[in-house]
């Protein structure tokens, strides 16, 4: 087994405020699609490695409890946490360094009201 994680599922309220949100952190990179009659917007990945989308549904809600899910913030998550707020989410915990073998993290509250999460090396 290559990961403990394959595949993550984020569910949000407004499929477009979200879409338009994750969008302006991935430069654009979500892709959308229709699948079994919803609405999907894909994160960016490479071919063969851990991703996920977004998704609305009758019984899911978004939230700031649960899981916390670290998405790959590049080589420095700086840059993407700076296009947080402009795009209507809120910061709740600035980027601070974990140790220096394992990098630095930041959190923030996305538009939906999930807390997510961001990682990188430096």
């Amino acid at each position: 087994m290559s990961n403990s994680i394959n595949w993550f599922a984020i569910p949000v309220s407004d499929f477009k405020r979200a879409v338009d949100f994750y969008n302006a952190l991935f430069d654009g990179g979500m892709q959308q699609m229709q699948m079994q009659g919803r609405d999907l917007a894909f994160f960016p990945a490479e071919r063969g490695s851990v991703s996920g989308h977004l998704f609305q549904a009758d019984g899911y809600e978004p939230s700031d409890k649960g899981p916390l899910l670290y998405l790959n913030g590049g080589d420095d998550l700086q840059i993407m946490l700076d296009k947080v707020e402009g795009a209507g989410g809120k910061i709740v915990a600035p980027k601070r360094q974990v140790t220096p073998e394992i990098g630095y993290v930041a959190e923030f509250i996305d538009t939906e009201g999930n807390k997510v999460a961001l990682h990188s090396p430096n």
